[in-house]
C-alpha cells in the first residue's frame, strides 16, 4: 500500500463583490491589510480574498473540506470574522498532517484597489501566518482589462497555488 505523498499541490480561488464601505458594512481587507479609502467588500466574514484563497489552497492540497464547509457563511460565529483565523486553522491542520509549505504563489485579479503599495505587507502577513520564510511567498496582481464585473471594478478575485512537502 502506498504511503502519503512527499509533495502535494493545492489551488484556491475566491471572488467577492466590491461596493462602498457603508453599503458593505465593512472596509476592504486583502492579505490582512486594510485598504485605505471608501471601498467595501460584501462578505459574511471580512471578505479577504487572498486569505480565503490561500486557506482553500492548503485545505485542497490536503484533500480536506473547503473553507465554506469548515467556516459556513450561515454560522453567526463567522460574521465579520478576521480571515486570519481561517488561514491559521488551515496551517494547524497541515502541521497536524506532517506537511509544511514549500512555496505559495498568489495572483490577485482586480481593477481596483491598487495593491502595489501594500504588496510587501500582504507577503509579510502570509509568511507570518503560515510560518514560512518570506522568499517562499509570492503575491502579484493583474487587472481584468475592464472586462466583466472584475474589470468594471465591481468585484475582486484571487487565485493561490501552494506546494506542500512532507516534514
Amino acid at each position: 500500500e502506498r504511503g502519503p505523498p512527499a509533495i502535494r499541490i493545492g489551488h484556491g480561488w475566491d471572488i467577492h463583490r466590491l461596493s462602498t464601505r457603508e453599503q458593505a458594512g465593512q472596509g476592504c481587507v486583502i492579505g490582512g491589510v486594510e485598504v485605505e479609502g471608501d471601498l467595501g467588500v460584501e462578505a459574511h466574514s471580512d471578505g479577504d480574498v487572498l486569505y480565503h484563497s490561500a486557506t482553500d489552497a492548503v485545505l485542497g492540497a490536503l484533500s480536506l473540506p473547503d473553507i465554506g464547509q469548515l467556516f459556513p457563511d450561515n454560522d453567526p460565529r463567522w460574521r465579520g470574522a478576521d480571515s486570519e483565523k481561517f488561514l491559521d486553522e488551515a496551517w494547524r491542520l497541515m502541521d497536524e498532517k506532517g506537511y509544511q509549505i514549500a512555496n505559495l504563489d498568489a495572483t490577485l485579479v482586480l481593477q481596483k484597489p491598487r495593491v502595489a503599495p501594500i504588496k510587501d505587507a500582504m507577503r509579510e502577513n502570509l509568511a507570518r501566518v503560515l510560518r514560512i520564510p518570506l522568499p517562499y511567498v509570492n503575491v502579484k496582481a493583474r487587472t481584468h482589462e475592464k472586462v466583466d464585473s472584475i474589470g468594471e471594478g465591481r468585484a475582486l478575485s484571487c487565485h493561490v497555488v501552494v506546494l506542500l512537502e512532507k516534514k
